[in-house]
């Protein structure tokens, strides 16, 4: 005989959970997915996407999830409504990325499967992304008792580092592209995954906050070493769009050191509005302006 139990608290959309394992790589996940929501589809599970009608998208609010458990909790990643093209029927769409390995994954993606059935009376259709390099990637819970089967729940999986990353590497799809950083690779050949990702960022149509989002994410994952790098310059020199492409990381550390300059401008008008100094002296000694001077004055 083979018993799984369930336990959860039915009323609520929160699961107990080490909150110490729940780290920004969760996080990271979470933006970059739901800014491209549709192209994570259209890369990963296309006969979905097709059947979905982009227009009709509603995030679920968090404002419903209520009643919160005592002790450490975790919110659902996330989880959307849509419409089903053929029947117009009204769906839930969950996705978990998961960034370390868990063996009670998918009692976990039960849970949250049967809240949100509990709480929304509608279809589902839940997806987990594992993103670390372990091998574990159950995607079934199931309750047997005997020769009867109670249960069998399965989700749909993406384990990036089993993805083959030459797949995505022509695809103008900026999901894809960003979590090239994710899939498998050699250790050789991280400068040409690197290629291909700027190359693909230097065609991309998106606005400079997504473009800055999907730089980031790559560089949080595949960040290549000084020999690395030099190497990654002398072949990039080679292609037809080199100076698009070598362009891109020194915009952004530019970027990042003038919102160093402006932090460490920040930190001297808030010592100097300490001291009692007035805010037009301020704003003269440090180019702030009066605006920016009176925000950090409601701070202190």
């Amino acid at each position: 005989m083979i018993l799984t139990s369930v336990s959860t608290t039915w009323n609520n959309f929160f699961i107990k959970e080490n909150s110490s394992q729940y780290t920004k790589h969760d996080l990271l996940f979470k933006q970059l997915i739901n800014e491209f929501f549709e192209e994570f589809l259209e890369a990963f599970f296309p006969q979905f996407h097709a059947q979905i009608d982009f227009q009709h998208i509603t995030p679920i609010p968090e404002e419903i999830f209520t009643n919160l458990i005592d002790g450490e909790v975790r919110r659902l990643d996330i989880a959307v409504e849509v419409k089903w093209k053929e029947t117009d029927t009204l769906i839930i769409i969950h996705i978990e990325p998961q960034s370390y390995e868990q063996k009670t994954f998918n009692n976990r993606m039960f849970k949250y499967f049967s809240l949100l059935y509990n709480k929304l009376n509608k279809p589902i259709i839940p997806i987990a992304v594992f993103s670390y390099d372990e091998n574990w990637e159950e995607d079934v819970f199931s309750m047997q008792f005997l020769h009867l089967k109670v249960l069998h729940f399965q989700y749909l999986k993406i384990h990036l580092r089993k993805q083959n990353w030459r797949k995505f590497m022509k695809k103008d799809n900026p999901i894809s592209a960003a979590l090239l950083s994710k899939m498998g690779f050699s250790y050789k050949e991280r400068v040409q995954v690197k290629l291909e990702f700027m190359q693909i960022l230097a065609r991309l149509q998106v606005n400079k906050a997504q473009h800055r989002l999907l730089y980031g994410f790559f560089e949080s994952y595949l960040k290549l070493t000084k020999e690395e790098e030099e190497m990654f310059v002398k072949e990039a020199r080679k292609l037809e769009d080199a100076d698009k492409i070598l362009e891109i990381p020194i915009s952004y550390e530019e970027e990042g050191k003038r919102l160093g300059r402006v932090h460490g401008k920040k930190e001297v008008a808030l010592e100097m509005l300490k001291d009692g100094f007035p805010i037009d002296k301020i704003s003269k000694l440090t180019r702030l302006t009066n605006d920016e001077i009176e925000q950090l004055k409601q701070l202190m």
